[in-house]
């Protein structure tokens, strides 16, 4: 393992967690919009139902484009480097970001308007598909041998962070102002505050030193032709299973901190800011958890976090929509963070495990690949399945349902594969040994 000093790990572990939280911040604050406003402004053609599968579809075009992303950014990341790629994802989601900011509705260029919402959301996806597999790299190459999932969990952090201040910026507009002026422009707000946040996070990126175990592999001249081709050829079975282990994680988050949005506030259970500051304490609770959930796998395995976040969410998925649908706040805070407790204990670990399943010269492919699979297989389609199967049964045990199938496939995803966290980043027996044979 190549060697790196704790202070530069830490500010590189600071470095992924600013800039995956940017990059979040502007990729949920689509979904929350989608949620609450892009339905009426949009769609409004449609009656509500309708106009809310494809409010939540527009919402999963940026999914169906984070594979490409991930493919472009993590050959070229496996190639040039994890630094320039982080630097030119958080650019191409600024800008798309920022030009949803300013895009007409439905009213003032009639069909362009959902047109160029879908094409500005294929790009937000592209960025956000290229960014998570170099900044989980970077901190993840960075740290010591024994604190790689500490280190790993910061970026994991910056997706509870990027969603609680998308919330509360989202909570603050509402508060604020009338629906009449939220609609009409306060809506756009969060999305023309990304540029600042953008040139923020460009400046920290630039200023961090490239991964050093890749460097390593730029001196021995062992960088891969064709990095994404090569991992799906040599590995078929690794990135299957680590996919099938991240859908029950991937597709509840969206189910909670989006979908339980359109619910929630459809279903007259809470006010429209009631609901939005609820899930910002929710995305809180996350960054302790994931920190502490990456830390104990430094000492437990990966593994075991995985099996036992995935047992406990099946089993608590029917007293949760329970909680949720009394009404009562305290009651959905109490659902929402029992069911975070299963979310984290696996995303907390989820950089160092997946990193330590590819060796240096297939790693970046290999994990974005993976990833990015099980955002559109579990997380990009959620909303839409969970509106359809409520509008069809009328009931939210149908969701239930729903979310203990893919925690079932991620407990059986996770058993078949092989413990990680005493490997050696360097060694490439990660890629040789076929999972199921671990």
């Amino acid at each position: 393992m190549v060697g790196t000093s704790q202070p530069n790990s830490r500010k590189v572990a600071f470095a992924s967690l600013i800039g995956t939280t940017i990059e979040w911040y502007d990729f949920f604050i689509y979904g929350t919009a989608a949620a609450l406003v892009f339905n009426k402004l949009f769609f409004p053609e449609l009656d509500s139902m309708v106009g809310a599968i494809a409010s939540f579809a527009t919402f999963a075009v940026g999914f169906i484009a984070r594979p490409l992303g991930g493919v472009v950014f993590s050959h070229f990341g496996d190639r040039l480097g994890r630094k320039p790629m982080l630097i030119w994802s958080l650019m191409l989601m600024g800008v798309a970001t920022l030009a949803i900011g300013l895009l007409p509705t439905y009213e003032t260029i009639g069909a362009w308007a959902p047109l160029l919402l879908v094409t500005l959301r294929f790009a937000q996806g592209i960025g956000v598909g290229g960014e998570w597999g170099g900044a989980a790299l970077m901190a993840v190459e960075h740290a010591p041998e024994n604190r790689r999932g500490f280190y790993g969990s910061w970026p994991q952090v910056g997706v509870p962070a990027g969603l609680l201040l998308g919330n509360l910026t989202f909570s603050a507009i509402s508060a604020s102002v009338g629906d009449e002026q939220f609609f009409a422009w306060g809506w756009r707000i969060p999305f023309l505050l990304s540029a600042v946040l953008i040139v923020a996070g460009l400046v920290i990126r630039i200023t961090i030193s490239e991964s050093p175990v890749f460097e390593q592999v730029m001196n021995t001249k062992e960088k891969a032709k064709m990095p994404v081709l090569e991992a799906l050829r040599s590995h078929p079975k690794t990135i299957l299973l680590a996919t099938g282990m991240f859908l029950g994680t991937h597709a509840t988050f969206y189910i909670t901190s989006t979908w339980m949005v359109f619910y929630t506030t459809q279903e007259g259970l809470f006010e429209r800011t009631t609901v939005l500051n609820a899930n910002s304490l929710l995305s809180f609770v996350d960054i302790p958890l994931m920190l502490l959930f990456g830390l104990l796998s430094d000492f437990f395995g990966r593994r075991r976090m995985v099996l036992g976040g995935m047992a406990v969410m099946a089993l608590i998925a029917v007293p949760y929509f329970m909680l949720v649908g009394t009404g009562s706040i305290m009651l959905y805070l109490l659902g929402g963070m029992v069911m975070q407790l299963c979310r984290t204990a696996v995303y907390g670990p989820q950089s160092a495990y997946f990193s330590e399943l590819f060796s240096t010269r297939l790693r970046y492919s290999g994990i974005s690949v993976s990833y990015q699979l099980a955002s559109i297989l579990g997380g990009g389609i959620a909303p839409m399945i969970c509106t359809w199967l409520y509008g069809t049964t009328g009931s939210a045990m149908s969701i239930a349902a729903y979310v203990i199938v893919l925690a079932v496939i991620s407990f059986g995803s996770a058993y078949l594969l092989t413990e990680t966290y005493k490997r050696d980043l360097t060694n490439d027996e990660a890629d040789t040994t076929p999972a199921g044979q671990r």
